[in-house]
């Protein structure tokens, strides 16, 4: 390969970014990571204050066998990059109305025992919908998610044709429907049904496919990173680092250069503004975004050479907004678990207000709640408490952007108020607000502003059945060769594992890779493009 053949530039530094730079590096081409921000982390961002510290973004470590992977392709493993601790309980539920919070614990009988209590005959409800949620975990691993699409040659194999029928039944019926038909508790639904936002949807909208989620919360349990979701940048930073990435940190792209050829334009560098505002270039025959794919398409390339244009973009779900809270906190509080959910009644109006056709803020809102500093004192001064609070919202950054001590617009910081109230009131904590130490609210504005998110999507595109699998897209522009995608606005979608295979699915683009199984552990490194053992 040429130099300039063996160029690849990185289109931002969250941790698609990073792990798709690591892994292209490990494949023997040189990388340059371009992030506009003055860190890396994208999404994942962190925020200091008073000797606290914020993740300000994902919280929720699931599917640990995707991480695994990814740092054995990379010669490592998990236990040399991060300590995790297994969350007992995984997370705690609150309902709007009252009664005792529900767990979800560590083990897997002890939920099947909850199930049982809180409805007859429950236990026996859970140990076939865990068989079921566990089957379809394990199908979806092994033939959709690295899978890259662009064959569709392996989808036909012979034990996925045995299986059109119930697959066929997953896509088509939505996911409260499914969960409804196997339990009568309307708690017990809720605690089913929620996943569906952490896909960027509603339990309505989402297939029923994606009752997979319960296997990773109720089975295989939820872990945490002592240091927080930045300690996990940062080791994916410095190990992409280690196979010779150079990252580029205040670096704003602003155009992708392809030159005109017989057939189809192909990829040529990018045109970018360095930290000190002097323009720059650089040349490179591979360009992968792992920027918010709609900014991709519409601000960084010519009209002519978009796979999608605008109006595409006018029938697609953004998924939800966010309008999040980040408070130190003076005392303990108990009452919270490390992740706590809290659960309106009217769940079916609690949604219509963040999707439907009139979107407005929900108010009370099914909310979240994380307290790291339960599990890890290094967030928190001793004598506090680290909050992180997220409400779903519509996607729009008309909301607003949030602030320091309560100098956000005035929607996100009636919203921050509102949140508070609520936590304060369902769990029993009526001196809350007069607690709190420090303060800062994040809007959809500022997802907008900071992270280029198309309509300030705080997730990405929600994953309905137009937007999930094979219907979510392709990894690769259709209009410009040499340009690739990663992140969740691409498949196989939102989430910090999501991110991960994405990053894997660029190696296999590139290597001309059907299959559905992950890559061969490890990848060779390369030492000036020559394999080593």
């Amino acid at each position: 390969m040429t130099p300039q053949a063996n160029a690849v530039v990185i289109i931002g530094g969250g941790i698609a970014g990073l792990a798709t730079a690591a892994l292209l590096a490990r494949d023997g081409r040189r990388v340059t990571l371009l992030e506009q921000q003055d860190a890396v982390g994208g999404r994942a961002g962190l925020w200091e204050s008073g000797g606290f510290r914020f993740d300000t973004g994902p919280s929720w470590y699931l599917m640990p066998e995707v991480f695994d992977h990814f740092f054995r392709l990379l010669g490592t493993t998990t236990a040399d990059q991060l300590d995790l601790v297994a969350l007992d309980p995984g997370y705690r539920v609150f309902f709007e109305q009252g009664g005792e919070p529900l767990d979800v614990v560590a083990d897997r009988d002890a939920n099947r025992v909850m199930f049982e209590r809180v409805e007859a005959g429950g236990g026996a409800a859970f140990d076939r919908y865990m068989m079921s949620a566990r089957e379809t975990y394990r199908l979806a691993v092994d033939k959709f998610l690295y899978g890259t699409f662009q064959s569709f040659r392996p989808l036909f194999s012979a034990d996925l044709v045995r299986r059109l029928g119930r697959l066929g039944r997953l896509l088509l019926q939505p996911l409260d429907r499914f969960v409804a038909g196997r339990f009568r508790d309307a708690r017990l639904r809720q605690i089913l049904g929620y996943p569906a936002v952490f896909l960027g949807t509603s339990p309505s909208r989402a297939p029923s496919m994606y009752h997979l989620m319960s296997h990773l919360d109720l089975e295989d349990g939820v872990r945490y990173p002592l240091g927080g979701f930045r300690t996990l940048i940062d080791r994916i930073a410095a190990l992409a680092e280690r196979e010779g990435v150079t990252i580029e940190t205040g670096a704003r792209v602003t155009a992708i250069r392809s030159l005109d050829r017989t057939g189809k334009p192909a990829v040529a560098g990018v045109d970018y503004v360095d930290a000190d505002g002097v323009a720059r270039r650089i040349d490179a025959a591979t360009v992968v975004s792992a920027a918010d794919l709609h900014h991709t398409e519409t601000d960084l390339l010519p009209e002519d050479r978009r796979s999608r244009p605008e109006k595409w973009w006018s029938s697609r779900d953004p998924g939800p907004g966010a309008v999040l809270v980040l408070l130190g906190v003076r005392g303990e509080l108990p009452a919270l678990a490390h992740h706590s959910l809290f659960f309106t009644s009217d769940w079916d109006d609690n949604f219509d207000r963040i999707f439907g056709a009139d979107p407005s803020i929900p108010d009370p809102a099914s909310l979240y709640v994380c307290r790291p500093s339960a599990t890890d004192p290094s967030v928190a001064p001793d004598g506090h408490e680290n909050l992180f609070m997220l409400v779903p919202v519509p996607a729009d950054p008309e909301i607003g952007s949030g602030g320091v001590d309560g100098a956000g617009d005035e929607r996100v910081e009636r919203t921050a108020d509102a949140a508070i109230r609520q936590v304060a009131a369902w769990a029993g904590i009526p001196d809350l607000a007069e607690r709190i130490v420090v303060r800062r609210t994040i809007g959809p504005g500022d997802f907008v502003s900071d992270l280029n998110a198309w309509r300030g999507g705080a997730l990405g595109p929600g994953h309905t059945l137009r937007q999930s699998a094979f219907f979510r897209g392709r990894n690769a522009s259709s209009a410009v060769d040499g340009l690739f995608y990663a992140g969740g606005s691409t498949i196989p979608g939102v989430g910090l594992p999501m991110c991960l295979i994405s990053a894997e699915l660029v190696v296999k683009r590139l290597r001309g890779d059907i299959t559905t199984a992950p890559l061969a552990e490890p990848i060779a490194a390369t030492v000036h493009g020559e394999r080593v053992a």
